[in-house]
């Protein structure tokens, strides 16, 4: 019997919303159609085949503004991509600031001239000076949505700069978690010096809740963006985010939102879509030879039963964490990092891109300093551009119940070979995942053709990391 790689990815079938009444801080459900009122999540349409990009702004363009980041998106659109996670732009605190190397990073003094963390927010409804006007940011994202692209924020509501605008406000430095002294402190158990814990235990009856969720109101209702991406989401209670979503559907009913994170609970109301940290853990573990394809197998089928099949699952070979802490793609997986980067746009979930994978950036950013991506021929733009464009045309592949669970055809051994087919289109995936040949034959391709490569559908030799996708024709 052939076993199931289960899509971990949500159904994706808006229904026409209308506003509910009431106060928005009261968290109400709002009915989703004239005879539907069940309060419960649903995907925004768009999404079920969407690809994301993480746009590192400060790092993007040499002078690192919003500006120079919307003069390239009629490139990144051309990359296949729907949705633009901005990485955070807030301004960022003075207080602990870190500045140096990522491996010898330090805390400053005030007017080092140390860019220090985009994760230290001063103020959750300011923009970063450094990232240009309000104004700025409304024609970034205006120019998005003209290319049919979606805009994300990067939001960080586990704590905030030392001298964020709450923790000089009589009543916002309520919302802290002090230390037997009475001062701020970092969150516990972190490195994270530069930044100061919020109390979310306490949160709802101090009022947090409420100033947090306004906050986020605030990106939507003024500005036009589409949602979050939220920063460390598991150290903030589903509860607030729970509310929090149902809060941002009263502005826009197909606001989107992405837990930095990898817990089912998040996706029974808040969360479209969370982290598959797992799976690219596993990922990397095999590149280095210490895992093997049955793991990527056996995982696969275990994820089906931990998540519910409405839950999207971020799939990725890099981010902002990974490239700076962990390395590059080229340090970490080698020659399979393309075959990588198909196993993830491929086999579940919503794939991720990040800033600078389009030229198979081998350097690792400065996290706390101004470092630009070095763009270089886009070596690998074609290569994604086709990868994302199998994500968008054929319905199997889409996110969550739009698309089709994966079966998997072998069931050991170094080769990876599975099919997700629907009525509408079918995908066969071939990958080694080893790194030495292996002589395989795939069976039952008539009426497929291939996508990266003109081989033969008859080919028997598979070069360390090889990969290849075969769509049925007419799909």
């Amino acid at each position: 019997m052939n076993r199931f790689f289960l899509t971990l990815a949500a159904s994706v079938c808006l229904a026409a919303c209308s506003q509910a009444p009431g106060d928005q801080s009261t968290g109400e459900a709002r009915p989703l159609n004239s005879t539907d009122t069940v309060d419960r999540l649903v995907h925004p349409d768009w999404s079920k085949n969407a690809v994301m990009y993480e746009l590192n702004v400060r790092q993007h363009s040499p002078k690192g503004d919003l500006n120079s980041a919307k003069a390239d998106l009629a490139r990144i659109k051309q990359l296949g991509i729907d949705v633009i996670w901005l990485m955070p732009i807030h301004p960022i605190g003075e207080v602990n600031r870190k500045g140096g190397e990522n491996d010898n990073n330090r805390t400053v003094e005030p007017g080092s001239g140390a860019l220090g963390s985009p994760y230290s927010v001063q103020d959750y409804t300011a923009l970063n000076p450094d990232f240009g006007s309000k104004s700025d940011l409304d024609e970034f994202v205006a120019t998005a949505h003209d290319y049919e692209m979606k805009v994300i924020l990067d939001w960080v509501a586990n704590h905030t700069a030392f001298d964020a605008t709450w923790a000089m406000d009589s009543i916002g430095s309520t919302y802290y978690l002090r230390n037997e002294m009475g001062e701020l402190q970092p969150p516990l158990g972190t490195d994270w010096t530069d930044v100061a814990q919020l109390d979310w235990a306490n949160g709802e009856a101090s009022g947090l809740y409420g100033a947090m969720e306004e906050a986020m109101a605030y990106w939507v209702r003024e500005h036009n963006v589409d949602g979050f991406r939220c920063d460390v989401a598991g150290k903030v209670p589903t509860a607030f985010w729970d509310r929090a979503r149902r809060a941002l559907e009263r502005i826009k009913p197909d606001v989107f939102m992405l837990a930095e994170a990898e817990e089912p609970e998040h996706h029974e109301r808040a969360f479209d879509a969370s982290y598959a940290w797992e799976f690219h853990h596993l990922t990397n573990e095999v590149a280095k030879g210490d895992k093997g394809a049955d793991d990527l197998r056996e995982y696969l089928n275990r994820e089906a039963d931990r998540f519910p099949n409405s839950a999207y699952r971020l799939t990725f070979t890099s981010n902002h964490d990974e490239n700076s802490w962990n390395g590059t793609t080229t340090e970490r997986y080698g020659k399979a990092m393309r075959g990588m980067a198909v196993l993830c746009g491929t086999a579940f979930g919503m794939p991720l891109i990040y800033g600078g994978q389009e030229s198979e950036m081998n350097k690792r950013l400065r996290f706390f300093e101004k470092d630009t991506v070095p763009w270089g021929d886009y070596r690998a733009l074609s290569f994604y551009r086709i990868l994302n464009d199998l994500h968008h045309r054929n319905s199997a592949l889409f996110n969550g119940e739009q698309g089709a669970p994966a079966v998997q055809l072998v069931e050991e051994g170094d080769i990876l070979y599975f099919e997700r087919k629907d009525e509408e289109s079918a995908v066969r995936v071939v990958i080694n995942m080893s790194d030495e040949a292996v002589e395989f034959t795939p069976e039952g391709l008539e009426g497929f053709r291939t996508t990266f490569s003109r081989k033969s559908l008859d080919r028997t030799t598979w070069n360390p990391w090889a990969f290849e996708v075969f769509v049925k024709a007419g799909a």
